[in-house]
């Protein structure tokens, strides 16, 4: 019973946790349509509409009218699954993570010559996996679902034309659900048991950055995302199998636990050639290497089961990873400017630890965008990107919850589009 009332509400911290890696995981990396069509390689330095409140606070003294942009993107994620081995069989499953969309929101207005206000509203992290409960590794990952939600009010300070710097704190909701199956040891692979778990919290961080135009044609943009720590409250409930065997099925227990999502910091370019042709490049670094094991703290249990699961622990042993992006934009005419641009991620994870809830590598992406400017305060952005990762093994084995092997491949497409109107 200590391994099958571990890996839920565990596992849903592992999903908040890893959910915020933009370099691996289910990544939401889309706060900005402009930003996507040159595969964010000039994230920090670019500064081209309000969603600079997310990628460069300092940016928003680029913008000298008030505006709004809002948008969204959706994605489409893919898993091929094979070689798949199982003590208790069952199904590969695919195609276990469900379209998502993800929405945006940004304003910002100049105060003077000096300062600026903005406000944002973005999604930085999600996670959603579902295999169903006839998946081959049932006993390890069914379903994960984790949405962040977060509203960053900000200001920026402008010194003078070349130097600005730019500040916000990020208020962070996150809301989680995670379910796996329970093997009934009278009759393995039939009449399973069942956990689902769900918690929440809000955390506060804050965004803080740097932009130096270095050059008539050269700007540069560094930026700070803080740690977020995370206590979650959380609810776990057992069900049918070996639970109704134990004649705990329908009960609930606490759980709480503390993760700390990591810091990062991005450093762009932004290199205009001439009046048509712009190219970003950037990079990204993400200190994960602080996150070596998750502890969870487990409270109201029966005696029978107290005794065991007070505290338990499980190694992570992530380690730091590094994003870079290489983009372009070329200026058409006055009405349109076309965008692209290519990226390479790290993953977090390792062999060792890799499981089948995120079940991520090292990725590519290439992106292509546009950017439509009908009428002089008005511009859509639309922007496409494939991503595809490296294969990677998960192997999982236990006493309890036999063993489970398989090969996965990851890809996944992404469709956004945004409307920016300048007052």
């Amino acid at each position: 019973m200590k391994k099958i009332m571990l890996k839920i509400p565990l596992g849903l911290a592992v999903a908040l946790a890893c959910a915020d890696v933009s370099a691996g995981g289910f990544a939401l990396n889309e706060q900005s349509v402009s930003g996507m069509g040159s595969g964010f390689a000039g994230r920090s330095s670019s500064a081209e509409d309000a969603s600079t409140v997310f990628g460069n606070p300092a940016g928003m003294s680029r913008l000298k009218t008030e505006q709004v942009s809002v948008g969204a993107a959706t994605l489409f994620a893919k898993s091929d699954i094979k070689q798949t081995r199982s003590t208790f069989g069952g199904k590969e499953d695919g195609d276990m993570v469900p379209t998502t969309t993800v929405p945006m929101g940004y304003y910002v207005k100049p105060i003077d010559d000096h300062w600026a206000f903005g406000v944002g509203f973005y999604v930085p992290f999600g996670l959603i996996t579902d295999y169903g409960s006839g998946f081959a590794g049932r006993y390890y990952a069914n379903k994960s679902e984790v949405t962040t939600l977060t509203f960053q009010p900000t200001v920026s300070y402008a010194f003078n034309d070349r130097v600005s710097i730019g500040f916000g704190p990020t208020i962070n909701r996150i809301s989680g659900e995670i379910s796996g199956m329970v093997p009934n040891p009278l009759s393995p692979g039939r009449n399973d048991g069942k956990l689902k778990s769900a918690g929440d919290d809000t955390a506060l961080g804050f965004n803080a950055g740097i932009l130096v135009q270095a050059t008539d044609q050269t700007r540069l943009g560094l930026t700070y995302h803080s740690k977020v720590s995370y206590h979650l409250d959380a609810k776990t409930k057992v069900s049918d199998g070996i639970f109704s065997l134990l004649g705990v099925s329908g009960r609930s227990y606490d759980a709480s636990m503390d993760v700390d999502t990591p810091e990062s910091v991005d450093f762009s370019v932004t290199h205009q050639f001439n009046n048509d042709w712009t190219l970003y490049v950037g990079s990204t670094w993400t200190r994960w290497s602080r996150f070596k094991d998750l502890t969870i703290e487990n409270s109201g249990l029966p005696p029978l089961l107290s005794g065991q699961l007070g505290t338990i622990s499980e190694e992570q042993n992530w380690h730091d990873t590094w994003a870079h992006a290489i983009g372009a934009a070329y200026q058409l005419n006055n009405q349109w400017v076309l965008r692209a641009g290519f990226s390479v991620d790290q993953s977090p994870t390792n062999n060792t630890n890799r499981g089948p809830r995120i079940p991520t590598g090292d990725r590519k992406v290439i992106s292509f965008g546009a950017g439509w400017t009908p009428a002089e305060n008005v511009t859509v952005d639309v922007a496409y990107s494939y991503l595809w990762e490296e294969s990677v093994q998960i192997s999982e084995a236990s006493a309890t919850r036999g063993s489970y092997s398989a090969k996965y491949k990851n890809s996944a497409s992404g469709l956004g589009t945004s409307i920016s109107y300048r007052f």
